[in-house]
């Protein structure tokens, strides 16, 4: 019998998180259901607890930081995540789940359809499509919604998965993830509903999703860094040829180079654009091979809907 678990990262939601234990227990009767309380200063903990979870505590602020912890501590076939402000459709998760199964998937996730105004705080649904753009672009494919917080996954994605990020782009890191892995995924439309009453959003629209943009930059980096680096590299090839036009004009008509420190400038521009060329091409083979050792460590773990080894 697979084992599904359950797991609710959260902070500060005594007002939902009852709910959403109970709802997911519901959905899922023969799962196990995993509540991380992330320093809340309510009662979260013993609401979740009187409700059933298994209750821990993860000291570290932040979700990526509680996602790290759970997906380390946790042993488990099945993992379907959600957040703990019952804002999600638990109902959904037995459709989540077979669909893993049957179809032998690595992640699927859970992309959220609400016709309620309030589900969204202002801005939200505008930068989660401006982000999945910017993602679709970066790794050639992604998700119709990367910022959800709800998703089932395998054993072997989450036991290859180096969590690096500590906060509320963790949702970005997992989609990349299963793209870079190249990882069968597939969506499943949800419903997503208003906030209880007394629940707040942990989000912050412009910091966070400053966060977000600049982990998206960094895995580029670290995943394309050819194609980074060379846009660098063209970019300062660019700067270089628009300085030099003038001196190579003025030479070609007297002979003469009287602008020694704009040479000298063009000269260092174009050994620094030459250099990070280089170390894109360098950096690309230290990818591959990192990205060769995830792949290995996801292969060592068994197809989704087969039981781990005991």
């Amino acid at each position: 019998m697979l084992r599904i678990a359950v797991i609710i990262p959260c902070y500060n939601e005594e007002a939902a998180i009852a709910r959403t234990v109970t709802d997911f227990r519901a959905a899922l009767p023969d799962a196990e259901v995993y509540v991380y309380d992330n320093n809340s200063s309510d009662r979260t903990r013993e609401v979740a607890a009187a409700a059933g979870a298994v209750v821990r505590t993860e000291r570290q602020q932040g979700k990526g930081a509680v996602v790290r912890r759970m997906f380390a501590d946790i042993d488990a076939d099945i993992y379907v995540m959600t957040d703990g402000d019952a804002t999600y459709e638990a109902a959904a998760a037995p459709r989540l789940v077979q669909l893993l199964i049957d179809e032998r998937l690595d992640m699927v996730v859970g992309a959220r359809q609400t016709d309620a105004d309030a589900a969204y705080r202002r801005g939200h649904q505008f930068g989660n499509k401006l982000l999945t753009g910017l993602l679709t672009r970066m790794f050639g494919r992604s998700f119709s919604d990367i910022l959800t917080g709800y998703r089932v996954f395998s054993r072997r994605f989450v036991k290859s998965f180096p969590i690096l990020t500590a906060g509320f782009e963790i949702e970005t890191e997992i989609s990349a993830h299963a793209l870079e892995l190249a990882m069968p995924t597939a969506e499943l439309p949800t419903a997503y509903g208003a906030r209880p009453e007394g629940s707040v959003s942990k989000l912050n629209t412009y910091a966070d999703g400053w966060r977000i943009l600049n982990t998206m930059v960094t895995m580029y980096r670290a995943e394309r860094p050819v194609i980074f680096f060379g846009i660098i590299a063209g970019l300062l090839l660019a700067a270089a040829v628009i300085l030099a036009v003038p001196l190579v004009t003025t030479y070609l008509a007297t002979g003469l180079v009287p602008r020694f420190p704009t040479a000298i400038l063009v000269t260092g521009i174009v050994i620094v654009a030459v250099l990070a060329f280089f170390a894109g091409l360098i950096l690309d083979t230290v990818t591959r091979g990192r990205r060769e050792m995830k792949r290995l460590v996801y292969l060592q773990q068994p197809a989704p809907g087969d039981p781990a080894p005991r």
